[in-house]
C-alpha cells in the first residue's frame, strides 16, 4: 500500500536507524559500530529471516534473508582462509545475479573495500582499474577470466581470480560456500572489528572534477549517514517501500545503495542476471509490481516514450528517483504523466559526498532542492575565491560534512586538488534563490566561453529538447581563435520527424540571449557518445564534431 505523502522531510528514518544501530552496539560493546555496515547488515538479516531479500527477474529465482546470511557468512569464513584481511580490496565483475550479493555482504563483514568494475571492460580498461584499485581477489564470470589474467600481468599484480560459473583452472564461487563440516563456525560467526569511520566500504569509479578516471573511497560511516537521506519521504519502518527494481550494475552507486540498504530497511531487490531491455522492464513491472524505481534521463526516455508504453502498468511505482545526469523538466513531466501516483525525487549527487547532496519533499520548479542536515554549503566565485552570499549569483559549490569521502584511492595528488581546508570543491556551478533552493547551472569545466560570455551546454540542450522533433541533443563547442567556443548542437531526430537545422537555430534564437546562439551550427547524428553511466561523454563529443557535417 502506498504511504501517505508528506509535505516535509520526515525524521523517521533517523529514529529507525538509531534503534537498529543501538542494538548492534549493545551486542558488540563497540560504540563506533553504529557505522559498521557489515554488523548492521548481519543484524538486519537475522531480524527477518523469512523476508525475500532478492529476486532475479530473468530466472524467477528468489532468496530469503536467511539464505543470504548463511551463504555470505560461509563466504566470509573462506575469505579469511584465503588470507584476506581488513583493507584488502576485492573486485566484483558480474551482472546482478543472486550470487553477487554473497561476496558483497561478506566483504562488508570483514572490512574489505569493494571495487566493482563494468562487465564490458576490455583489457586496457581493466588494466587502468587494477592499477588504481590493486585488488587482492577478483570475482567474475568465466568469460572474462582470460582478459583479467592479461590485465593483471600487465599490472604485475598477483590477485586471485574466482569465477561465479565453472571455469577450468580457477577456484569456483561454490567453493567459497564449503565449510567441510564445521557448521559451528557459521552459527558462531562474528564480523571483524575495525574502525568504520576510517575503513573503506566502497571504491567507486568517478571522473572527479577533471574528467580523468579516479576511484572515490567511501567509508562505512560515509555511506551509513548519506544513504538515509534518500528515505526522508517515508515514515513507516521497516519496509518504507515494498520492492525496488535495481536496473544498474554494481559499479553504480545507486545499485550499491540498494544492495546495502535492502536488508537494513527490509525491502526486496528486483534485479536481473541478464541485460534489461525495455521489454524486460515492462515484463518485470507488470509481474512483480515493484514500488520504487531509479531512472536516468536515458532510461526514462526508453521506457516512457515508447510506442507500446501503455502495455506497462506503472501504477505500482510510488517512489520514482531521477538522477545520474541533468534532469530536464520534460523528463519530470513524462514521469508524472506515466506514474501520477509516484513521489518524484530529483537527485543531484556526487560520489565524493556519498551520493546525496540536496533534498526537498516539494522542491521549487527546476531546483535540486534544499540543503540536507549533514552537510555545510558554500558557493564560491571561481575567479576571486570569495564566498557568494547573495541569491541568484552562480558559483562553484563547496561541501563539508561527515559524508565527504576519504579521498581518491591511491591518488593523493587528486585528493589534495579537490579538498580545500576540509571542503570538497565539487567543480559544479550552481546558484540558490532567497529560499535556499539550489539550481544547477553547469559543470565548471564544461562551460563554453564565447568571447567574454559563459555559455552552458545544459541550458542550450534544455531549450532544444522542447522541439517535438528532437529525441536527444548534446551541445559542445567548436574552437574559434577569435571568439573562443562556438556552440554546436548534435541532434538525434525522433523517428518520423523532419526537423531542420534552421528550426533548431530559430528555437534557440527565440529563447536565449545573443551570446548563446548556435554559431557552431547544428549537426544531425544517429547516436551521441555516452559514458558507461549513460552521461554524455563530452570529451569524445568535442573530439568528434570537427569531422561532422554542420548546417
Amino acid at each position: 500500500m502506498a504511504q501517505r505523502e508528506h509535505v516535509h522531510a520526515h525524521d523517521s528514518i533517523h529514529w529507525f536507524m538509531a534503534d537498529l544501530t543501538s542494538r548492534v552496539v549493545a551486542k558488540s560493546g563497540v560504540p563506533t559500530d553504529i557505522y559498521h555496515l557489515g554488523k548492521i547488515v548481519l543484524q538486519s538479516l537475522s531480524d527477518a529471516p523469512d523476508f525475500v531479500n532478492q529476486i532475479d527477474g530473468a530466472t524467477d529465482e528468489d532468496e530469503t534473508n536467511a539464505s543470504v546470511m548463511d551463504r555470505s557468512i560461509r563466504c566470509a569464513i573462506n575469505f579469511r582462509k584465503l588470507g584476506l584481511v581488513t583493507n584488502d580490496v576485492i573486485t566484483i565483475m558480474a551482472p546482478n545475479h543472486l550470487d553477487v550479493t554473497v561476496p558483497f555482504y561478506a566483504a562488508l563483514y570483514l572490512g574489505l573495500p569493494i571495487a566493482s568494475v563494468d562487465v564490458n571492460f576490455g583489457i586496457m580498461e581493466l588494466e587502468a582499474a587494477f592499477r588504481v584499485n590493486r585488488p587482492k581477489l577478483i570475482l567474475c564470470q568465466s568469460e572474462k577470466s582470460s582478459d583479467i589474467q592479461t590485465a593483471l600481468r600487465k599490472c604485475n599484480l598477483d590477485a586471485r581470480i574466482i569465477t561465479f560459473d565453472q571455469c577450468d583452472g580457477f577456484l569456483n564461487f561454490s567453493n567459497l560456500l564449503e565449510i567441510n563440516g564445521d557448521e559451528k563456525a557459521v552459527t558462531e560467526f562474528k564480523a571483524n572489528d575495525f574502525d568504520p569511520v576510517e575503513t573503506i566500504a566502497i571504491i567507486s569509479s568517478t571522473s572527479g572534477t577533471t574528467g580523468l578516471p579516479k576511484s572515490a573511497a567511501l567509508t562505512h560511516k560515509n555511506l551509513r549517514i548519506s544513504v538515509a537521506y534518500n528515505w526522508l519521504s517515508f515514515e513507516t519502518y521497516p519496509s518504507p517501500t515494498k520492492m525496488a527494481i535495481v536496473s544498474f550494475p554494481l559499479q553504480w552507486l545507486s545499485a550499491v545503495f540498494s544492495y546495502i540498504f535492502s536488508p537494513i530497511l527490509r525491502f526486496t531487490r528486483l534485479q536481473s542476471s541478464k541485460p534489461m531491455l525495455k521489454e524486460d522492464f515492462y515484463k518485470f513491472i507488470n509481474k512483480y509490481r515493484p514500488t520504487s524505481l531509479f531512472l536516468t534521463p536515458t532510461l526514462a526516455r526508453m521506457l516512457l516514450n515508447a510506442e507500446d508504453v501503455d502495455t506497462c502498468d506503472f501504477s505500482c511505482i510510488v517512489h520514482a528517483c531521477l538522477g545520474g545526469s541533468a534532469i530536464s523538466q520534460a523528463v519530470i513531466d513524462d514521469v508524472k504523466r506515466t506514474m501520477p501516483q509516484a513521489k518524484i525525487i530529483v537527485y543531484y549527487g556526487l560520489s565524493e559526498v556519498g551520493g546525496f547532496t540536496f533534498y526537498d519533499a516539494f522542491p521549487a520548479k527546476s531546483s535540486l532542492g534544499r540543503p540536507i542536515g549533514c552537510l555545510s554549503y558554500r558557493l564560491v566565485d571561481v575567479e576571486s575565491g570569495n564566498d557568494i552570499n547573495e541569491p541568484n549569483v552562480p558559483g562553484e559549490l563547496w561541501l563539508k560534512g561527515p559524508t565527504t569521502f576519504k579521498g581518491y584511492y591511491n591518488n593523493p595528488e587528486a585528493t589534495a586538488e579537490i579538498y580545500k581546508d576540509g571542503w570538497i570543491k565539487t567543480g559544479d556551478v550552481l546558484y540558490r534563490d532567497e529560499h535556499w533552493n539550489f539550481y544547477y547551472v553547469e559543470r565548471f569545466k564544461q562551460l563554453l566561453k564565447y568571447k567574454n560570455y559563459q555559455v552552458s551546454p545544459t541550458e542550450l540542450e534544455e531549450v532544444i529538447k522542447q522541439h517535438p522533433g528532437v529525441y536527444e541533443v548534446a551541445v559542445t563547442g567548436i574552437t574559434d581563435p577569435e571568439c573562443g567556443d562556438l556552440p554546436i548542437a548534435c541532434v538525434i531526430r525522433k523517428p518520423g520527424h523532419t526537423v531542420t537545422a534552421q528550426e533548431i537555430k530559430d528555437l534557440v534564437k527565440d529563447s536565449l540571449a545573443d551570446s548563446k546562439q548556435l554559431r557552431g551550427g547544428v549537426t544531425f547524428v544517429t547516436e551521441i557518445p555516452m559514458t558507461v553511466t549513460t552521461k554524455i561523454n563530452r570529451r569524445k563529443l568535442k573530439e568528434l564534431v570537427p569531422s561532422l557535417n554542420r548546417e
